[in-house]
């Protein structure tokens, strides 16, 4: 059973008290619930099938998963928190012909069909910034790095109407300046091609975080948080 979304009222009530003990009988959990023992016996059921509740005799508990689930619980709001997205950026680097050149993507999915970019992805996991950035260059490109951290990039999208909060990520930009292999060009959801950097910038429609990773790698930052507004159009 997935959590990713918000379970059952009863179901987080639940977790949310054996979040603040060492374990609890079914008469102690059910104490504040107006449900009937057989409706709250399903509830419990539920979480023990998930994974996030164990059972010892008369006693449940947290399982080790429920604990990191019930961990990132607002028990204020008694929900499970928002949170960014965690990805790796990866910027490989070529010089040609006396002019640096960089893996740029056009993205031929949604969201933001069509922009470019440089390519990336949500970082797994148990998964290293390191391995999470040769996996996304190698399934993506064909191509195999050694990667170094250079800076994390905390992007916020904005709708530019309403100001609506679209997206919330942190990137974890890791740079690479040798590589072995031969790029694939296209494959389902992209585009690859190396670009400088003003033949990136003369695209049509390009993410503004894309250009300026460059320009921050360059200066040596090491951390950077900037907000962007899209029309939605564009989303």
């Amino acid at each position: 059973m997935s959590y990713e979304s918000n379970p059952h009222t009863t179901q987080t009530n639940i977790l949310r008290h054996l979040l603040f003990t060492t374990g609890a009988s079914f008469a102690e959990l059910q104490k504040d619930s107006d449900l009937t023992s057989d409706h709250f016996t399903f509830h419990i059921k539920k979480l023990v099938e998930s994974g996030y509740v164990e059972k010892t005799d008369t006693v449940y508990r947290l399982s080790p998963a429920g604990k990191e689930y019930a961990n990132r619980m607002d028990t204020d709001e008694n929900e499970i928190e928002k949170q960014p997205k965690v990805s790796v950026v990866v910027v490989l680097e070529r010089e040609r012909n006396g002019q640096r050149e960089f893996i740029a993507q056009q993205r031929l999915k949604q969201p933001y069909f069509g922009f470019w970019g440089r390519l990336g992805g949500k970082v797994r996991w148990g998964e290293s910034f390191e391995e999470a950035a040769q996996r996304e260059l190698e399934e993506e490109t064909g191509l195999t790095a050694d990667f170094t951290y250079k800076l994390i990039f905390h992007k916020r999208d904005y709708k530019k109407a309403t100001g609506e909060l679209l997206e919330d990520k942190v990137f974890v930009i890791m740079y690479a300046n040798s590589y072995e292999g031969e790029l694939i060009v296209d494959y389902e959801g992209g585009h690859n091609e190396w670009l400088t950097q003003d033949e990136f910038v003369a695209k049509d429609k390009i993410f503004e975080s894309a250009r300026d990773f460059i320009d921050l790698i360059d200066a040596g930052a090491t951390y950077h948080a900037q907000e962007y507004y899209y029309d939605e159009s564009e989303y």
